[in-house]
């Protein structure tokens, strides 16, 4: 009889410590690739929460508290570069949770997860201040600074999707500042955030500043960690219901939060563009990580003269792409993350058929003949030919999929551009720079780019309008969000 393997184990991390889950429940981590069961994670009751946030309050009070700018700088620098010394355990730790192609995490998540710490380090050393002298009624004078705090125990509540990017790109900022963090990564991606507590210590970060707890979110740890009255802010990157429950809470107790929340992002192509360089962006904006990204494009506008070329062009493409797990030769683009979510975007595949849609290429999945028919894989799909009102130009589907709409005018494609009720990005391609100028600052979006996608300058703001969030991350806006901000005024 042969012998079941012995799973893993990731437990919390708390206080600079490794630890069981006191409610003495796990549950299971599923391989994207194959079905299968490849862990088993510790799931946090509220009395673990507790024990996490406090630690993380009391952590304020201690050595990390007492640091200077430098010397906090100064450990995240080293924090960074250990990540990059740790590159290949963290690279395998990303692919087993997400099962993406191990050149798309060795080329982008791995690599910004470490340059997430760096370049707030950098950043907190050279934050200035305000300053101004003011005539006083006595006629004297008097001088005001500003000088800024940590503001507390944050709440990081990260998504399964960059895993490891994502939640760095939260924990460095807020650390920088001189923050500590309770950080719940999605349940369906546990395995960075639990590796860097191994790092946190070996570079010497005080217990107590990094903590990781595992769970799930109504009635579990997130809701757990969001309800806690020790926490001082929230930040959270995911899906915009969850965001407005999470404000609900916040509310009590007038905690800030900082959101980045869904989209339904537009690419326009105008006549002019290069139509090599708009094929291959929007190849990359809509079937990148299996089309699992916030920046990602569900809608296409092209203008009418190329629509048919356009079309053609991108059904090749998509039906070029190689399908498979993070080693397979030539992959490039690996499963969705996991069952529940290849069954939500298989019902938009569905739904569009219902509604009439020409289906140009794929609304299925994609068989194999070995372990990965276990797995969550889904086929890029492209459709025409369905109505504005239809719920796949609507609703986030948040997979490998996009519609194509011609246009005949820019006031149109804009109007067509803006009826949504998100506003995170957009993607414009034309090599018209008076067009791209006049038509970029109309898009009512919180980033827009121009010939290119996921070109990203970490010192700018970015974040979304309507419902794809509520203020902004990236250099100084981060900072922002993790300081209090005070005034002190000297009478001289």
């Amino acid at each position: 009889m042969l012998q079941q393997p012995i799973l893993p184990e990731h437990g919390l991390f708390i206080d600079g410590a490794y630890v069981p889950a006191t409610s003495g429940r796990m549950f299971e981590k599923i391989s994207p690739v194959s079905g299968s069961v490849i862990a088993k994670v510790h799931e946090a009751g509220r009395e673990d929460v507790d024990r996490a946030v406090r630690a993380a309050k009391a952590a304020l009070s201690g050595p990390w508290g007492k640091m200077t700018v430098v010397e906090r700088a100064g450990l995240l620098q080293d924090l960074s570069r250990a990540i990059n010394d740790r590159f290949d355990d963290f690279l395998e730790a990303e692919i087993a949770d997400t099962g993406k192609p191990r050149s798309l995490a060795r080329m982008v998540d791995i690599p910004r997860g470490g340059a997430n710490f760096a370049t707030f380090a950098d950043m907190i050393k050279n934050l200035g201040a305000e300053f101004f002298e003011t005539a006083t009624p006595d006629g004297g004078r008097a001088i005001n600074y500003g000088v800024h705090r940590p503001k507390g125990v944050i709440a990081v509540i990260s998504p399964w999707n960059l895993p490891l990017l994502l939640m760095t790109w939260k924990v460095g900022p807020a650390m920088a500042c001189g923050n500590t963090v309770v950080v719940k990564p999605s349940e369906i991606t546990p395995h960075t955030a639990t590796l860097l507590g191994e790092v946190m210590n070996a570079v010497g970060i005080p217990k107590g500043v990094y903590n990781v707890i595992h769970g799930f979110g109504p009635n579990s740890a997130g809701e757990f960690l969001t309800q806690h009255p020790l926490v001082d802010g929230i930040t959270f990157t995911g899906e915009t219901r969850t965001g407005e429950a999470i404000m609900k809470q916040a509310a009590v107790g007038l905690r800030d939060i900082s959101f980045e929340l869904g989209g339904k992002n537009a690419a326009i192509v105008f006549a002019d563009a290069d139509l090599d360089k708009a094929v291959a962006g929007t190849m990359q904006s809509a079937f990148s990580n299996c089309g699992q990204v916030c920046l990602g494009t569900e809608r296409v506008y092209v203008e009418r003269s190329v629509y048919g070329e356009f079309v053609s062009r991108l059904k090749k493409g998509a039906e070029g792409l190689v399908l498979g797990g993070p080693d397979t030769p030539g992959v490039s683009m690996g499963p969705l993350v996991s069952e529940e979510h290849r069954d939500k975007v298989l019902s938009y595949y569905r739904l569009a058929e219902e509604e009439g849609a020409t289906v140009v290429t794929g609304g299925g999945v994609p068989q194999f003949g070995d372990e990965r028919d276990g797995g969550f894989f889904i086929q890029p799909t492209i459709w025409t030919g369905l109505p504005d009102t239809s719920p796949i130009i609507r609703e986030e589907i948040f997979g490998p999929c996009c519609h194509i709409r011609p246009f005949d005018s820019e006031e149109e494609v804009i109007a067509l551009a803006n009826d949504s009720d998100y506003g995170l990005c957009s993607a414009i391609w034309t090599e018209n720079l008076s067009r791209a100028h006049r038509v970029a600052p109309q898009i009512e979006v919180g980033l827009v780019w121009v010939n290119s996608w996921f070109l990203r300058d970490l010192r700018t703001a970015f974040g979304g309008s309507k419902k794809s969030g509520i203020g902004r991350e990236g250099g100084e806006h981060s900072l922002e969000f993790y300081t209090e901000r005070a005034n002190i005024c000297v009478k001289l």
